[in-house]
């Protein structure tokens, strides 16, 4: 038998009346989030597998997290396709999940495509930036040397990617992050390049506290 736990939702936005975004911090044990969840074997499989103690946590906590958001007793089938993303066999709605360190997130979409994802903003970014930014985007008087910015555009690019759920897009060759005003909180225009044309989105992204930065897309 599960049983549920009081889950510490740091944000939960609905974005509209059918897409939810939903930010959690692990504060639980492995003990308690397992205790939260009816898991099958090809579940428990995967968990056996997880022998890094963070990366069970993320795995536990995105489930439990997803649950939560559904608001159900029942079990929650929650597989990976084979390009990596994730979804729900018995429901049709399309998720996206992602976690950094202390927080997991959760995007559900009823309707519409989703994808997030969060990240613990770092210095060592400055050092990787030429490899998912193409000049032009660093040419932008808030990316270029902004550590804000880098992270927008990186978790930007990230939720642009599982949106769009396939292999084979290239965060510096296919995604163009059109000159945006960076705020807190506030939302940029991308330029994709997919195989069926070209896409313009909106992705929307804020700043949590002073350590992580987190992005999403609807669409």
């Amino acid at each position: 038998m599960f049983s549920k736990i009081e889950m510490p939702v740091v944000f939960n936005k609905n974005i509209d009346d059918k897409t939810i975004l939903a930010v959690w911090k692990i504060e639980e044990t492995e003990e308690q989030l397992l205790s939260a969840l009816q898991l099958k074997q090809h579940e428990l499989d995967i968990i056996s597998s997880l022998n890094n103690g963070k990366r069970l946590l993320h795995w536990l906590s995105t489930r439990v997290l997803l649950r939560t958001m559904l608001n159900t007793d029942e079990y929650i089938d929650c597989r990976m396709d084979e390009h990596g993303k994730p979804y729900l066999p018995d429901l049709d709605y399309h998720i996206s999940l992602s976690h950094s360190y202390d927080y997991a997130a959760v995007i559900i979409g009823k309707t519409r495509k989703v994808g997030v994802d969060i990240e613990l903003i770092k210095h060592k970014i400055k050092s990787i930036r030429h490899k998912f930014l193409s000049d032009i985007e660093l040419a932008q008087r808030q990316i270029g040397d902004n550590i804000n910015g880098l992270y927008v555009c990186w978790c930007a690019k990230e939720a642009i990617y599982k949106w769009n759920g396939r292999k084979g897009l290239e965060f510096k060759q296919d995604m163009h992050i059109q000159p945006f005003k960076l705020k807190a909180e506030g939302s940029l225009n991308a330029l994709v390049d997919l195989p069926e044309g070209t896409a313009n989105l909106c992705v929307h992204y804020f700043k949590m506290g002073d350590d992580y930065m987190l992005g999403y897309v609807v669409a």
